[in-house]
């Protein structure tokens, strides 16, 4: 039976890959083509719009991993959508890709019954694109709807996550590139991937043994931050959660 901060560490994963996998989908690209826009512009107008119109340094400051001139140039070159316009566009994209990727998996359903509640009781606190994705209507249908609810727990974790490296110490691009530096088999080449994707500037230090011990810690910080937000499932409920999202991930 898995206990509220077990689940936060195994939906984590899928909740990532599923709830953020149509960021970059040929949906988004086609939206990019119609309105001319590029695809960081389209990212933070459509992913951060849920702000409202602001100075692009108000996006930064939720946009943690991304440097700032990177975040006000993409903010500030996609204005020729609203802000209000640029999230309906995005969350369309959102539920389009979901009904692609999802529509055949009969778990989409009860996948988004457990979310929903999750979503609705969970804190704001230090998590403002969380709390204006929450704000953005559901889709109806349940592929679109279940993939719009893990985005929405996704933002919840992504800033959660960012409180937890600031508290740390630890500097974005710093944290970037100890991302995944045991987790994976590329070691330090892992984080500089993610570095050059959200455009930092090189060269890279390579992350010291107390960088990675505090990216690590931030981590397990973040699990335990994401505990409380899963009790209000019971274990059979949080059991049946991580299955069905197992599932839908390998898909």
């Amino acid at each position: 039976m898995a206990d509220p901060r077990t689940t936060a560490a195994q939906v984590k994963a899928p909740i990532g890959q599923l709830g953020g996998g149509w960021m970059i989908s040929r949906e988004a690209k086609a939206v990019c083509e119609e309105y001319g826009l590029g695809p960081r512009e389209l990212y933070f107008r459509g992913r951060c719009g849920v702000l409202g119109e602001c100075d692009a340094d108000v996006v930064t400051s939720v946009a943690v991993f991304f440097p700032p001139q990177h975040v006000e140039e993409s903010w500030n070159g996609g204005r020729k959508l609203a802000a209000e316009q640029a999230v309906e566009l995005y969350a369309e994209v959102c539920r389009a890709w979901g009904r692609r990727k999802l529509g055949g998996y009969d778990g989409c359903a009860r996948i988004a019954e457990l979310l929903q509640p999750v979503v609705e009781q969970a804190s704001p606190v230090g998590a403002p694109l969380f709390a204006g994705w929450r704000a953005v209507p559901l889709a109806d249908d349940p592929p679109a709807r279940a993939t719009q609810l893990m985005h929405v727990v996704r933002e919840l974790r992504g800033g959660l996550h960012a409180n937890a490296v600031v508290a740390a110490g630890l500097d974005p691009l710093a944290a970037t590139l100890a991302t995944s530096h045991d987790a994976t088999p590329f070691g330090q080449a892992a984080g500089e991937m993610i570095a050059k994707f959200f455009q930092w500037p090189e060269p890279y230090a390579t992350p010291g043994p107390d960088v990675l011990a505090r990216r690590a810690a931030v981590e397990e910080t973040t699990d335990d931050l994401m505990a409380p937000v899963f009790s209000v499932l019971d274990d059979n409920e949080s059991d049946e959660l991580i299955g069905l999202l197992r599932f839908g991930h390998a898909r």
